[in-house]
């Protein structure tokens, strides 16, 4: 195959599969990514796993704050790509961009689209409970995720896998399906396929408020709220005047009788709530400053005296 000369473009873990399959394939001449940022409760400076992967073989890094800028798109320009492939970059690109390679830019993107445009795709097939997700090479344009299709590769989604679970598989899925990609680009054989924008769907940016935990909700969507937002931002609700962190779930048969977000039951090994058709299990949860714990440990470290209750919204 063509060993193209490839500038990269990606920021998280999600990225890293895709660049080291990239490093073994192409000439990657050069990765961009976003700046170091402030992590942990000590604010160190630490930079995006893409960066670090790209350092560890010798490539040299660019970091933008606005990769629009023309200091940026100068530099991009100065690498002479004949592509550039993008993965859960985070910012936009120019048109001036996209038209700096000769082969254009192509986009792993980690949904089956025109389903899931957006910078949150799979976080939000778990939370709205899809049954399959997958990823799709794409053709970039100026549009957010509307580019002609190039392949797409599908997988089920576990009921009860979280998003980092679900980051993980689909990370090893495209990075697959790129090298695949760029080698029918090669033989001449890609056929791109516009797409249908009456099917289209988006995923918008979350928030920690995505995470409030509305208790009137049924109990299925609350379980996929949990772990379609695990690692970040994190399900929470406030017990006793605490916001409490919710991580993990699991749905029970039963009713109840009782205003939902009520603690019905404290167990050796959970914690039940009533929920607005039925009853959840919590599995593990975390206090303000403290690490994720056991239901068990919860209540033996903390103790809830029943009658309690999560905070909810007023229906």
């Amino acid at each position: 195959m063509k060993r193209f000369r490839t500038v990269f473009m990606g920021t998280p873990d999600f990225a890293v599969p895709c660049l080291e399959k990239l490093i073994e394939t192409v000439n990657v001449v050069g990765v961009v990514t976003q700046p170091d940022k402030p992590k942990g409760r000590g604010r160190k400076m630490t930079p995006p796993p893409v960066k670090v992967c790209a350092l560890e073989h010798g490539i040299d890094v660019l970091q933008p704050r606005r990769v629009k800028d023309p200091e940026a798109v100068q530099a991009i320009s100065g690498m002479n790509p004949e592509l550039i492939i993008v993965v859960a970059f985070g910012q936009i690109l120019s048109q001036e961009i996209l038209d700096i390679p000769e082969y254009g830019c192509i986009n792993v993107h980690a949904s089956l689209l025109p389903e899931y445009r957006g910078a949150a795709p799979m976080q939000w097939c778990i939370v709205n409970g899809e049954a399959k997700t997958g990823v799709t090479t794409m053709q970039m344009d100026a549009g957010l995720d509307t580019g002609d299709m190039l392949l797409q590769s599908s997988i089920d989604i576990d009921s009860d896998i979280t998003y980092a679970g679900l980051s993980e598989k689909l990370s090893a899925v495209g990075a697959k399906l790129l090298i695949k990609t760029l080698k029918e680009l090669d033989a001449g054989t890609l056929k791109p396929v516009k797409q249908d924008n009456d099917k289209s769907s988006y995923a918008p940016l979350l928030t920690r408020d995505t995470g409030k935990i509305d208790w009137n909700r049924p109990s299925t969507f609350i379980h996929n709220l949990v772990r379609g937002l695990d690692p970040w931002p994190g399900a929470y609700s406030e017990l006793d005047g605490h916001v409490i962190k919710i991580w993990r779930t699991r749905t029970v048969e039963g009713t109840a009788n009782v205003a939902p977000g009520t603690v019905t039951e404290c167990g050796k090994k959970y914690i039940r709530v009533a929920t607005g058709d039925g009853l959840i299990d919590i599995l593990e949860l975390q206090s303000p400053g403290k690490k994720r714990m056991r239901a068990v440990d919860f209540i033996n470290g903390h103790g809830i005296a029943l009658p309690a209750r999560f905070g909810v919204d007023e229906i």
